[in-house]
This record gives structure tokens, C-alpha cells and sequence, in this order.
């Protein structure tokens, strides 16, 4: 499991530190789109460098996790003002209301049947924007689970962590939530991603660990060699592997299908790297909170 220097790496200065790049992810522009949550803007980072910020209608929202949608068109959650976003490519933008006062939405992903869905982490609940954009959201079978991120299974269902509840979730596009528990105790999963492989992968936070669902239903958990390094997002890699944040060992991870797991050492060890995605270049894009964002070609 060895820490290795990366073979191509390169840093672009988005934004300070005050900003707080966080999430990220490839927009149908062939651009990379990262929210600044502290500064209530989204940015457009091209791949040649060139920076394009749009500003919100109110700066504390904080703009957390953002998503390609189904319309062309890029989709975040508000967590402070508790509404979804929608930010066309020209940088014209709209808003919806949750339909759950004070739900701190947080994660969110386009779904097989054309809608958003999100969490509702204050109020444990999941939403759904339609196509026509109306809204609702589907309450869960156990309290105080803190749903946190969530992405579109290989199953035509969505899957979803449950940060306090230390468990998996998974909601059929009927609404039907089963709740999958972790192994491990007091785990804290954040980041989820459907892999190349058929599996649904995680990462846990508090343990530092990655872990792996199947579609049988087997979860396995593969520790990190520095299990404090506070994993937090995950991205499918092109090799049915993924990639993932360490947050607060300023690295970036690859695990293979196996569990193998190597790391990439970022220039600055407190970088507190959050949002990862793959680019429609092929890298791995990585959003620091300390301001900045990595381009990672391994």
C-alpha cells in the first residue's frame, strides 16, 4: 500500500481559502464545475486553467455537492438555505424549495428515471425533483441517521449513507427504503459512488476505511493504511477501481476492485481535499478546501 509521488500532477488556484472549494464533478460542457460553499458561488474551471465564478443570490447558502443532471445542466444542494440549486452552462440559474423546512440538503444525484434525488440529513429524509420539477421527499425508517451522500445504484435504485446511523441505504424509485448496517461500529460513511464492477462503493470517515457492497448484499470493508486520514468523497475510476479523497491527510487514494489501495501525496499536507471526480480528460480532479483545486494523472 505504498505513498507514491504522482507522475503528473498540477494545482490551479480557483478560489482562497475564505472561498472553500469543496464539491466537484465533469459538466456537459467538458469543463469541471466545483461549489465554493463558503463564499455561495459555483465555479467553472476549464481544462486549460481559465476560471469562471457565478455568483448566488445570497452568499451564505453554501453550495455543497454538485451533479451533472439529465437537462445539460448542473444541479447542487444549498445546505445552508436549505433549497436545491440548478445552474445552466451559460451560468443562468434556478431555485426549488425542499419540502421539508430547515432539511440542510446535502448530497444529491440524477436517478434512471430522470429526476433528482437528495438527502435531507436534518430532517432524515430523501428528495426527488421531477423532470416537471415538482417535489417530495420520502422519510426514513430509522432517526438522527444523517443521510449524507448519495448516487444512482447498478440496480435502477439510489443508495445513500447514513453518516450517524452507520448504515448503507437504499431507495426504490417507488419511494421503499432498506437499510443495509455496517460492520464496523461508529464508521461515519460520507462518500458513495456506484463502481465500474457492479458494486456500490463507500468510504467511512471515522474509521478510515473503504468499503464495498455488492449486489448479493456482502459488505466488505478494506482499511487504509493511515486510518486517520479521514476519507470523505469517492468517484469511479476507469479501471473498475475508484479514487477518493483523504481529507485530513492531504492525499489522494485509489482502491482497486481487490482492495488494493495506493496513494498520492498532494503538495500541500493540509489541503483538505473534499469533492473528487474523474475529468472528460481522463484525471482525477480533486477540490481542496484550503482553496484550489488538483488535476491528477497518475
Amino acid at each position: 500500500m505504498p505513498t507514491i509521488p504522482p507522475s503528473s500532477l498540477h494545482e490551479f488556484a480557483v478560489a482562497g481559502p475564505e472561498a472553500g472549494p469543496y464539491g466537484i464533478t465533469a459538466g456537459p460542457d467538458g469543463a469541471m464545475w466545483l461549489t465554493l460553499v463558503n463564499s455561495g458561488e459555483i465555479a467553472r474551471l476549464s481544462l486549460d486553467g481559465r476560471i469562471d465564478v457565478h455568483s448566488l443570490d445570497a452568499p451564505g447558502c453554501g453550495p455543497t455537492v454538485i451533479t451533472p443532471g439529465p437537462d445539460g445542466a448542473l444541479w447542487f444542494t444549498r445546505f445552508r438555505d436549505h433549497r436545491i440549486g440548478r445552474i445552466a452552462t451559460d451560468g443562468s440559474a434556478l431555485l426549488f424549495e425542499t419540502p421539508t423546512p430547515d432539511s440542510g440538503p446535502y448530497g444529491i444525484a440524477a436517478g434512471p428515471d430522470g429526476a433528482i434525488w437528495f438527502t435531507e440529513p436534518n430532517v432524515d429524509r430523501i428528495g426527488r425533483i421531477s423532470p416537471a420539477g415538482e417535489t417530495v421527499d420520502f422519510p426514513l425508517p430509522v432517526e438522527r441517521a444523517f443521510p449524507s451522500a448519495i448516487t444512482e445504484g447498478p440496480d435502477g435504485a439510489m443508495w445513500f449513507t447514513l453518516h450517524q446511523a452507520n448504515a448503507l441505504g437504499r431507495i426504490s424509485l417507488d419511494g421503499a427504503v432498506t437499510v443495509h448496517p455496517l460492520p464496523t461500529a461508529d464508521a461515519g460513511p460520507v462518500g458513495i459512488t456506484r463502481g465500474g464492477d457492479g458494486a456500490v462503493w463507500f468510504v467511512e470517515i471515522a474509521a478510515g476505511q473503504v468499503g464495498r457492497i455488492d449486489p448479493d448484499g456482502r459488505i466488505r470493508e478494506f482499511p487504509l493504511p493511515d486510518r486517520a486520514a479521514r476519507p470523505h468523497a469517492i468517484t469511479a475510476a476507469s479501471d473498475g477501481g475508484c479514487w477518493f479523497s483523504e481529507w485530513g491527510a492531504g492525499r489522494i487514494g485509489h482502491i482497486a476492485p481487490d482492495g488494493e489501495i495506493t496513494r498520492y501525496a498532494l503538495p500541500r499536507p493540509a489541503s483538505e481535499p473534499h469533492g473528487i471526480a474523474v475529468g472528460p480528460d481522463g484525471a482525477v480532479w480533486t477540490a481542496l478546501e484550503a482553496g484550489g483545486v488538483v488535476r491528477l494523472v497518475p
